[in-house]
């Protein structure tokens, strides 16, 4: 490669010496600089993402010291090679090729990964691996600020604006963000009393709660008003809520065979139900993202 080749808004590269303005003139999405850096710390993440849960897998004694934690992450381990690993690589893919729901899922399926490595490095503090799940929340949360502020917000509200039910789409993002943060209190107030029992992996989902929700919880704020930043990122909190209810499903589903663990009935149950409370503003999003550029 010359050095006149250049880097497009999405990924690809585009031959000759144009300026930068120009660049993002060409480019099919609403994006204000390139996106070289958010790629390369995607893949990184997914290459470390893959390793991780691959070795998870294999050594679980030596990376799940105790019963508990091994009940906790080795089916995770599984959702996130099945899951969370597609759904990154799959927003990369759509987003290289000039696809808008792409580019705003993208930062929801690394939200995802963040959720899900908090919890892990919390609930494994003294591990060498800690390294390695600090890592992945660290590079996590960088390239989703790097992502959010290279997208032009004021272009996403202009192209989605009529076409999705914002207030809808707001309303349950407060909801389950204001509903998971109160049960989190309950739950956290009743351990501090002695009322309940939580596990060190309970605490770190906890944990991770208390870091995700209120995010939840903004976004929906920012999409019912009607603000650009919560065009941007609406999207990707709902991707993010409706993986992470997938994924607890599956969970839920893997744990008999991975750890000879019962199956949880009525946890399913609920958690079905609300995963569809929140499929459904996913789902008009998604329809409303399609329709656009049709």
């Amino acid at each position: 490669m010359t050095s006149l080749n250049r880097i497009n808004q999405n990924g690809s590269p585009v031959e000759g010496g144009g300026s930068d303005k120009n660049m993002m003139n060409n480019s099919p999405l609403p994006l204000t600089r390139n996106l070289t850096l958010a790629y390369t710390l995607s893949l990184v993440i997914a290459l470390l993402m893959t390793g991780a849960s691959l070795a998870g897998l294999i050594f679980q004694s030596n990376f799940y010291s105790t019963e508990e934690l091994r009940r906790s992450f080795v089916s995770n381990d599984v959702v996130n090679l099945f899951i969370g690993l597609p759904i990154l690589l799959g927003s990369m893919a759509l987003t290289r090729r000039g696809r808008l729901i792409g580019l705003l899922f993208w930062p929801g399926a690394l939200f995802y990964t963040f959720y899900n490595y908090i919890a892990y490095a919390i609930a494994m503090p003294q591990t060498l691996q800690f390294v390695l799940y600090l890592a992945l929340v660290a590079m996590c949360a960088i390239t989703i600020f790097h992502l959010v502020s290279s997208i032009n917000g004021a272009m996403v509200q202009q192209q989605l604006a009529g076409s999705i039910p914002v207030r809808f789409a707001g309303g349950v993002l407060i909801g389950f963000g204001v509903l998971f943060f109160l049960r989190n209190i309950g739950q956290a107030a009743g351990a501090l009393t002695g009322q309940a029992s939580l596990s060190w992996p309970e605490i770190a989902v906890l944990a991770a709660d208390f870091v995700v929700m209120p995010c939840w919880v903004v976004g929906g704020i920012l999409l019912w008003r009607r603000r650009a930043l919560g065009y941007v990122t609406g999207a990707g909190l709902l991707f993010q809520a409706s993986m992470l209810f997938i994924g607890l499903l599956v969970f839920f589903i893997l744990q008999p065979f991975l750890t000879a663990t019962p199956f949880p009935v009525v946890d399913f149950l609920v958690v079905f139900a609300m995963g569809l409370v929140c499929f459904v503003p996913f789902g008009l999003f998604v329809r409303g993202m399609i329709t656009i550029v049709k």
